[in-house]
This record gives C-alpha cells, sequence and structure tokens, in this order.
C-alpha cells in the first residue's frame, strides 16, 4: 500500500491491515520530497522506529541533479535509528536487488522469519553499516 504522506485518512481505519513496515521513499533529487518525510515522521507511533522503519533514497545515480545532501538522509537515519538505503530504480538490476531487501526487511518486520525480529535485524544492520 502506497500513501503520499501522513497522517493516513482514517475513515477505512476498519479496512486496513496491520502495518508492519514503514518505508519513507525520498528522492534525492527533489527537496520537496525530504520535507514531505520529515514532516510525515510525527505521525509514526514511536514503537515503529525499533525496526520497522527505514528510509530508501532514490536517484542516487545522478549526483549532479541532488537537490539534497547524502549527509541530510544519513542524519535523518541515525535520528531515528533506522537503516537508509541508496538505490537507482531506473537500473533493472538494482531496482530488483532493493526490492528483494524490502521483501526480506517485510518478511522480518511481519515476524515470518523464526529467530529474528525487527529489531535485532535493525541492530545488525546498523553495525555492519558502522564498519
Amino acid at each position: 500500500h502506497l500513501a503520499t504522506s501522513l497522517p493516513l485518512p482514517s475513515e477505512r481505519d476498519h479496512l486496513r491491515p496491520r502495518i508492519d513496515l514503514v518505508v519513507f521513499m525520498i528522492d534525492i533529487k527533489s527537496k520537496y520530497s525530504l520535507k514531505n518525510v520529515e514532516t510525515s515522521l510525527a505521525y509514526v507511533d514511536a514503537s515503529f522506529f525499533l525496526g520497522k522503519v527505514c528510509f530508501l533514497v532514490t536517484g542516487v545515480g545522478r549526483v549532479n541533479a541532488c537537490s539534497i545532501e547524502t549527509n541530510a538522509v544519513c542524519k535523518l537515519g541515525e535520528t531515528y535509528c533506522s537503516p537508509v538505503l541508496f538505490c537507482e530504480l531506473e537500473l533493472e538490476g538494482v531496482r530488483a536487488a532493493t526490492a528483494q531487501r524490502l521483501v526480506q526487511m517485510l518478511r522480518i518486520c511481519a515476524g515470518h522469519i523464526p529467530g529474528v525480529s525487527a529489531l535485532s535485524f535493525v541492530s545488525l544492520m546498523r553495525k555492519s553499516d558502522d564498519d
């Protein structure tokens, strides 16, 4: 399910499935994209930041067209203790690999991988990112 911003409309709350993972997409070529994400973060329950939120940054293949500093996005990930994934959606291989990574994260967040919690998974990702 996709939403352009938060909060989600409440009129269909009773029909909405449980939310297991929130992926904030940031187009590095649009300052508005980052502002929209920053505004939407206020509507996410604090418990989601314990392994059920990630930031997906698109458009990273065009460094000369960037409107957002990558440091700003990395700082967002640090502030909310959430992983940041960078990808270029125009490259089929990268797009497929990113989709597989997100599906695996979703499976963990939804509790479909025995012995791995969302919190432990994000903890492992953060340690590998720091190296």
